[in-house]
């Protein structure tokens, strides 16, 4: 039997989402509905939201959640109702070969969520389940390989967090780079995605963090998060400065986790022999960089992608609540402000502006 839900619509690229009632199907076999209690906004939503990667409307964004399991489907054994859980996008079968190589975040099952999206209007027509998840939504219903539970005292808004934007900058760190005690590393974007990129590498053990940002204020937080240096591009040189801190090298590892086109072509400056530019951030389609392949060769350098840190959620997201607990992860300093469901769009700005590291809507 459907429910009817609020969730929030986005009808036509680069327009307001509007609040709407729709309908949810109940879970199906390995399926599971969860009640949302907070959901992040991330940049992919935004750019989604702006068809910077196209895609088919109307669609429900937001993927970045944690809520209460409140129905489960046939076959689900590891989730009952009344659990607290944080809910991905990364869906999963555990059997493919990328599965079986341990890469979970490069599944190649198509899932019946994936042929069939659970959400609609009155007279049947389907809404797009954006990014496997739709969470601007009272509940969503997914495979129950996206979700991971968590413990009843961790706050629903800190842990929604920990769904994309903490697992992607930090993953880039601890899972695609393996970065080291000792390692030089630079961080390109100081956004809710980069921050945790600096959260990682402080606690990996790394010697040297540059945090590089247009944004003053943006510098400010990464040396609370964990930087040891910072640089406003527009105002020094950043290879400059870089090579200074770090013997006239160079760091080893460069994490670009914005999508400008500027970040991905500058990111070679700041690597030393060995070193890697690791690309976190997703321009939109069609945006290419540049590079040198004759010095990347020559020096021995690497570009490494990284999606969603590479990350395996089932034990990486409570190795993140024990850090989080310990105090060693921030995740309560990371938002900005709350919403309800029927500011999304005042939220949003907040965030387009700049003012905002995480801005999170609260059920």
């Amino acid at each position: 039997m459907t429910t009817t839900i609020k969730a929030a619509i986005c009808r036509e690229f680069g327009k307001p989402l509007i609040i709407e009632n729709i309908r949810i199907a109940p879970p199906g076999p390995g399926e599971v509905m969860v009640d949302i209690k907070a959901c992040a906004i991330c940049h992919s939503d935004i750019s989604y939201a702006e068809g910077a990667w196209g895609g088919d409307l109307p669609a429900v964004y937001g993927h970045e959640a944690a809520g209460v399991v409140s129905q489960v489907g046939t076959g689900v054994t590891d989730f009952k109702n009344g659990d607290h859980v944080v809910v991905t996008l990364i869906r999963s079968c555990g059997g493919c070969h990328y599965c079986m190589q341990g890469s979970r975040v490069m599944c190649e099952e198509v899932f019946p969520l994936d042929q069939k999206s659970p959400l609609s209007d009155a007279t049947g027509e389907a809404y797009v389940q954006a990014m496997r998840t739709g969470a601007f939504a009272e509940k969503v219903v997914v495979h129950e390989s996206q979700l991971v539970a968590i413990p009843g005292d961790m706050p629903f808004a800190e842990a929604s967090l920990l769904a994309c934007g903490v697992i992607t900058g930090f993953g880039a760190v601890v899972n695609t780079a393996r970065v080291k005690p000792g390692h030089h590393v630079a961080v390109v974007g100081c956004g809710g995605v980069g921050l945790n990129s600096i959260q990682g590498a402080a606690i990996a053990g790394a010697g040297t963090i540059v945090a590089i940002d247009l944004s003053d204020s943006k510098l400010e937080a990464a040396r609370r998060f964990g930087a040891t240096h910072t640089v406003n591009p527009a105002k020094s040189d950043a290879a400059a400065e870089i090579k200074a801190f770090t013997a006239g090298r160079g760091v080893d590892f460069v994490f670009v986790t914005v999508g400008a086109k500027p970040a991905f072509d500058r990111a070679f400056d700041y690597i030393t022999k060995n070193g890697s530019v690791v690309v976190v951030g997703m321009p939109p389609t069609g945006v290419l960089a540049e590079y040198d392949p004759g010095t990347l060769a020559a020096w021995n350098q690497k570009i490494l992608g990284s999606k969603m840190g590479e990350a395996t959620i089932a034990t990486d997201i409570p190795q993140l609540v024990e850090h989080y607990r310990a105090g060693r992860l921030k995740l309560d300093e990371l938002i900005t402000g709350r919403y309800p469901l029927g500011e999304i769009n005042q939220a949003i700005a907040a965030v387009n502006d700049g003012k905002a590291l995480r801005n999170v809507i609260v059920f």
